[in-house]
């Protein structure tokens, strides 16, 4: 499969373009910037010096020309760009007949109202948002392979999901709210410098209180309210998640393992019982930690993923895969699985 990365210069694009330059399959046949980039020219890996000799080629921006390159060689593109910019994109390609897996969240909700509520912009192309397939791997796979255009979830959305479907699917919730504390490493806000995400203005501190976007795509998927609250910390990249769940009462530890057993075959699920996870066993893997604790009715679920592999290219990747009929976790080179 030839594949072209729009957004190729941020965190995330820069990783899915490691994966897919060293996967057997797949073929990185261009990395796009915007026309005004000051990016555009550079090699992907003068900015990121870790991938000299594993990525080969240039920026390019995204002229007229390139979108007649990508429609008369490429087969999938990738979305590695801000929300409203994949929204005005992804009907472009997806009209060239090129299947799009947009890494953000431009087609994860349901309508434009959530649009102009959640990330505060006109979706322009709402009657996309029934046809976007949701890239949660574990749970669509079938869905994913024959769909035209993925939204690929968020990484805090995947973390939470993973930790609470399966209880869900067993019917151990109860109605209470699912309470989320989730923490995320400073990539996961993006490369652009500001403020906020500089340096030495980061601090651990909660943000987007009660009307974070993550929050009702948590609840879409999950079927279930949710009480959301991130927090950004003082280090690179992963995610942690410490979720506070309500189960019916007399549910046993027996029965929450065995329902969790439904992820028990998943190659990047690792289920760890009452041991708990934490970033460094997931920091640059593909997987998905989770462990669990039980007292009475009061259960703790805790879950971690790397926010830019598992939260963002690495579940791309596995979208990819499965659209090629190959097996999700297939050739994921080049990532320390720990």
């Amino acid at each position: 499969m030839n594949i072209v990365i729009v957004g190729a210069s941020g965190y995330s694009g820069a990783e899915l373009a490691k994966l897919i330059s060293l996967h057997d399959s797949l073929n990185l046949m261009g990395m796009y910037v915007s026309e005004n980039s000051l990016d555009k020219g550079k090699t992907l890996a003068s900015l990121y010096p870790e991938l000299n000799g594993v990525v080969e080629g240039a920026l390019s921006p995204l002229t007229p020309e390139a979108f007649d390159s990508i429609n008369q060689h490429a087969d999938a593109v990738c979305l590695c760009t801000e929300h409203s910019v994949s929204v005005e994109l992804a009907p472009q390609f997806l009209a060239m007949g090129k299947k799009v897996f947009d890494l953000s969240g431009g087609f994860r909700l349901s309508s434009n109202d959530d649009y102009e509520t959640y990330y505060g912009f006109k979706h322009t192309s709402p009657e996309l948002l029934e046809q976007a397939v949701y890239g949660l791997v574990e749970w669509q796979k079938d869905q994913i392979k024959n769909a035209q255009l993925v939204a690929v979830p968020g990484c805090y959305p995947t973390a939470a999901l993973n930790a609470l479907k399966p209880l869900k699917q067993a019917g151990l919730l109860t109605d209470d709210t699912v309470i989320i504390n989730a923490v995320s490493g400073v990539t996961g806000a993006g490369r652009k410098a500001i403020v906020a995400t500089h340096f030495c203005e980061v601090s651990l501190k909660p943000y987007g209180l009660f009307n974070h976007r993550h929050g009702p795509e948590i609840e879409k998927y999950l079927d279930h309210k949710v009480l959301f609250t991130p927090h950004l910390g003082n280090f690179k990249r992963g995610i942690l998640e410490t979720i506070y769940v309500k189960v019916k009462q007399g549910t046993t530890a027996k029965q929450i393992a065995e329902s969790y057993q439904v992820l028990a075959d998943e190659p990047l699920i690792r289920l760890l019982g009452d041991a708990i996870p934490s970033i460094k066993g997931v920091e640059n893997t593909p997987f998905v930690d989770i462990g669990w604790q039980l007292q009475g009715d009061q259960l703790i679920v805790i879950s971690a993923i790397d926010n830019l592999l598992k939260g963002a290219s690495g579940q791309a990747l596995q979208c990819i895969n499965l659209t090629l009929g190959l097996p999700a976790h297939t050739d994921f080179q080049g990532v320390n699985h720990g």
